[in-house]
């Protein structure tokens, strides 16, 4: 039986009070909670590779005695539930305390690999956040959270991972879009993993009151777990600290925009201080590149979240931390400044080395390499484009013997619907372009479709897969979750058979909720 332990409560102040009424808590960056039980817990999915990660053993998560913890009705040695507390801006405004409304952390567990993991029940029940919610979660956000969180890391991308999905047996009343209708769904609760789930808005929620004692507690207990590296507290140290954790944002931000991953609803209190993506919610791939599509309903007038913005919105949340932690700055506004163009100098080389890759190249080499991608842009986005499959088309292209004379078939299955002569002659002109350039690269050919092939994903978690996922578990068929999560394991490989999983949209999902939009109601 693995053992946990509460190093977070341990050293940092809590709330005095135990219970899960609605309230403001001082003073304090958790609460003591316990999750609320369900009636009929049963384990729908789980990721063989965290298990491992956390040195379990299948068997073991398997039995009913873990299931039962894994669903909030049971604890096991060690453990010690908690609800963090935080704020946040949320769109653009302070929102003030939010904090963990419905997420319970049980402990952390020592890793194999000497990491320590916190797990985290979402869906567990009411906490001191849940403000006027009920805590829990439903199957189609949890199992969408599951998925992606797997799927995100196979990717490479750094990411929470997701340890267990379990059916809970009740029912949970949402309105899915927010328009009068609320319905029963079934519910569910996902066991999240990371280091720490410690936000931006955690050191917000200090410094908006004024409570710059609890700030530089937070900031010293974050320093000495998980940026030891860069020695002991004081004012250097904590701009050093923000200038790394603007080069992680930024480095994750390259990685979204590279997958064509759009979070949705891009807070600072779903900005993980570790640089990890967090918090799945309303999130979506781009199917048709679009830069200006974000898939949240309750974004769908500003488009604040959308795929194009992310990057600025990644810069302007960076600078909110930087606000939060200028008490610990002595108010050195120039050191917030310092993170800032650290963010921007880090996401420019990222995102450029990132698509030099995609494209074969090994890296831009002056502005006619920057007019090509940017060429490639705009084609891509005048006429509806399937983005992953355009891209990983192209280590098709980049082995033909000569520079295309018409546009072939791994670009063409990438369109939508019939292409204007006139885009198709512009599409040609860049490939023949983009084909020559190829040729100056040191390596061979077939080594760069090798290459564009390890970074150009063969199937990603679209938003209609999960769909059709969800669909299937709503009537007791958990089988699409499973082979959602097998072929995410393996993305940047061909693997025979599962060609559907790579397909594009098909029509019926360009209207269907849960695939051309979502809320944030889960």
């Amino acid at each position: 039986m693995p053992r946990f332990t509460s190093r977070f409560i341990d050293s940092m102040p809590g709330d005095p009070l135990q219970d899960a009424r609605p309230r403001q808590v001082q003073g304090a960056l958790w609460s003591k909670v316990q999750p609320t039980p369900v009636s009929a817990p049963r384990l729908v999915a789980y990721s063989k590779e965290v298990v491992q990660l956390l040195g379990l053993d299948e068997e073991t998560l398997r039995s009913p005695e873990f299931v039962r913890v894994l669903a909030g009705n049971a604890l096991w040695p060690g453990m010690v539930p908690y609800a963090a507390n935080y704020g946040g801006h949320q769109f653009g405004n302070w929102a003030g305390q939010l904090g963990d409304g419905r997420a319970i952390v049980l402990g952390e567990l020592l890793a194999p690999d000497g990491q320590q993991y916190e797990l985290q029940l979402k869906g567990a029940g009411r906490t001191p956040y849940s403000r006027r919610g009920d805590g829990r979660a439903v199957l189609r956000s949890s199992i969408r959270e599951f998925l992606c969180s797997e799927a995100m890391h196979h990717l490479g991308v750094p990411t929470t991972r997701a340890l267990s999905l379990v059916a809970t047996g009740d029912e949970v009343i949402r309105d899915m879009f927010y328009d009068g209708h609320p319905e029963a769904e079934p519910g569910a609760i996902v066991c999240r993993v990371a280091p720490s789930f410690l936000r931006f808005g955690n050191f917000e929620l200090c410094t908006s009151r004024e409570d710059m004692g609890l700030l530089k507690q937070l900031a010293d207990y974050t320093l000495k777990h998980f940026f030891p590296e860069l020695g002991a507290p004081g004012k250097d140290t904590y701009a050093a600290f923000f200038r790394e954790v603007a080069r992680r944002t930024a480095r994750l931000m390259a990685h979204w925009q590279a997958v064509g991953f759009v979070h949705g609803v891009m807070n600072t209190d779903n900005m993980s201080i570790l640089g990890l993506t967090i918090d799945y919610g309303p999130y979506g791939w781009l199917e048709d590149f679009d830069p200006g599509w974000t898939p949240n309903t309750t974004d769908a007038m500003e488009h604040r979240y959308r795929y194009g913005n992310q990057p600025n919105i990644g810069l302007w949340n960076v600078e909110r931390l930087g606000v939060a932690l200028l008490p610990l700055l002595e108010d050195q506004e120039a050191l917030v400044e310092e993170g800032l163009v650290e963010y921007q100098r880090t996401f420019s080389a990222e995102l450029s080395g990132r698509f030099a890759a995609k494209l074969g190249l090994s890296s831009l080499e002056g502005q006619a390499d920057v007019a090509l991608v940017n060429e490639c842009f705009a084609w891509l986005a005048a006429h509806e484009t399937d983005m992953t499959i355009f891209f990983r088309g192209l280590s098709q292209v980049v082995t033909l013997p000569e520079a295309p004379r018409e546009l072939p078939r791994p670009v063409r299955d990438a369109f939508y619907g019939p292409v204007q002569e006139a885009h198709g002659a512009r599409v040609l002109e860049w490939l023949a372009t983009w084909w020559q350039r190829t040729r100056r690269e040191a390596a061979p050919p077939a080594e760069l479709a090798r290459r564009m092939d390890a970074v150009n994903p063969r199937y990603v978690m679209r938003n209609w897969l999960a769909q059709e996922a969800i669909d299937a578990a709503h009537q007791g068929d958990d089988s699409k979750v499973h082979a959602l999560l097998e072929v995410m394991r393996r993305p940047y490989e061909e693997q025979p058979g599962r060609e559907a999983y790579a397909a594009k949209r098909p029509d019926w999902a360009r209207s269907k909720p849960g695939c051309s939009a979502l809320s944030c109601s889960s």
